[in-house]
């Protein structure tokens, strides 16, 4: 590909991004996005993020591109919601583009990520650590850390870094867990024991810690990769009936747990106390009909946490059926994506990293959306880009800037003019 249409392609991509992206900014609230030159710089970092790449090889640019809508979309919900967090994801904004661009360089050499998988492992145990000792309860889990006036979750971080090492791990050892017989304990146990060590210390503090929902969502990331790389299902099946029996211990040894799963059969038992919050997320949901009361005339206020929560209902109230199915189907288009640049990568590990991180995303706006739906309980995960929370924006980000490296392949060279016949 020539190097001016390659810069042209770019700069379509990013003019069509930037142009819906402020299309949809034109009807937040301006009080909101404060500074008033701050959402300009953010412009300009996104359009640099995209044009910032080597004109030798070609990438997959409309993964950053559905990224940038999206967090524009979700910057305008936020703004509806609340001004004062509006103004604190400007800001998160600002970091995760910043830290996109500073990465770039970093995740075109992926591939050394795998040689440092037990480090992941430690790392994600580490934050687990932080948490405990420096963590802060809020409704029931131990997810949070607050240093002065900034407040994070480490476990967006931790969801990165089990993918990092499932990915390193399953390259290595697929061949070998694949043609092992399911009956022969010592050839599972030795290749499967520290998988399951690596994975299990994770899910295990995720359930001691009461966080279910990210618990999920690990167990489901870790089945995708599991069975992409081995192909069998009776782990994957395995993997489940454990978590399973976790779950189930947790729900008789935690009210927190428990009352999430009472909420959820019995919405209306209790609409003025702990199914306060669900009722009014279906009451939403229904005002909203097919095709929505229209982007600031719906009642978000009446549901507790809405800007974190439950920003699905806030948006499927104003904005209907029709712009539901419009969301998901951007999110849809953006894991499939993903997805399809780990199955056009040539070696295990790049496909199995393109994947888990795929999945990763997939997953958890399946977790959240259902939940808000009540297709099962809520957890506490956020919809990514959408929802309010800097540790989300600032993971998510990191993880499309990574898939889109992953997606570089080299631009082919001009055929050679034939010589002319005499």
């Amino acid at each position: 590909m020539a190097p001016l249409t390659l810069l042209l392609r770019r700069g379509i991509t990013v003019a069509v991004a930037l142009a819906l992206s402020a299309f949809i900014l034109s009807f937040s609230a301006l009080p909101a996005l404060q500074p008033g030159w701050l959402p300009y710089v953010l412009g300009a970092l996104a359009a640099l993020w995209i044009l910032w790449q080597p004109m030798t090889v070609v990438r997959d640019d409309l993964i950053p591109a559905m990224a940038i809508v999206l967090s524009a979309l979700g910057l305008a919900l936020v703004s509806r919601l609340s001004p004062q967090l509006a103004q604190k994801q400007l800001w998160w904004l600002l970091v995760s583009l910043i830290l996109a661009i500073g990465m770039g360089q970093p995740f075109t050499r992926f591939r050394a990520f795998a040689g440092y998988k037990y480090l992941w492992v430690v790392g994600s145990l580490l934050l687990f650590v932080l948490l405990l000792v420096f963590g802060q309860e809020i409704n029931g889990a131990r997810l949070w850390i607050r240093i002065g006036a900034i407040q994070f979750e480490p476990i967006e971080l931790i969801k990165l870094f089990i993918v990092f090492f499932l990915a390193a791990y399953l390259a290595e050892t697929a061949d070998v867990i694949g043609n092992a017989r399911p009956w022969s304990v010592r050839a599972n146990l030795k290749y499967l024991g520290p998988l399951f060590l690596g994975w299990g210390a994770s899910m295990a503090i995720l359930v001691l810690q009461h966080d279910i929902g990210m618990a999920t969502l690990l167990l489901a990331t870790f089945a995708a990769l599991l069975y992409v790389s081995t192909r069998r299902l009776d782990l994957v099946i395995g993997g489940i009936v454990i978590f399973g029996l976790a779950a189930f211990w947790a729900v008789h040894h935690y009210p927190y747990v428990a009352t999430r799963i009472a909420v959820w059969n019995h919405p209306f038992s209790d609409a003025l106390g702990a199914g306060y919050q669900s009722s009014q997320a279906y009451y939403a949901l229904a005002a909203g009909g097919i095709f929505g009361t229209g982007f600031g005339l719906g009642h978000p206020g009446f549901i507790p946490d809405v800007a974190t929560d439950y920003v699905f209902a806030a948006y499927a109230e104003e904005f209907g059926l029709i712009g539901a199915l419009a969301i998901m189907t951007v999110f849809l288009m953006l894991v499939r994506r993903m997805l399809f640049v780990g199955a056009e990568q040539p070696d295990l590990y790049a496909k199995l990293l393109a994947v888990g991180m795929g999945a990763t995303l997939g997953f958890q706006v399946f977790i959240i959306i259902g939940g808000v739906i009540g297709v099962f309980p809520l957890t506490g995960i956020t919809l990514p880009f959408l929802s309010y929370g800097g540790s989300s924006l600032v993971a998510n980000f990191l993880l499309v800037s990574l898939v889109w490296a992953i997606s570089s392949r080299l631009c082919a060279a001009p055929p050679s003019p034939s010589p002319s016949s005499s």
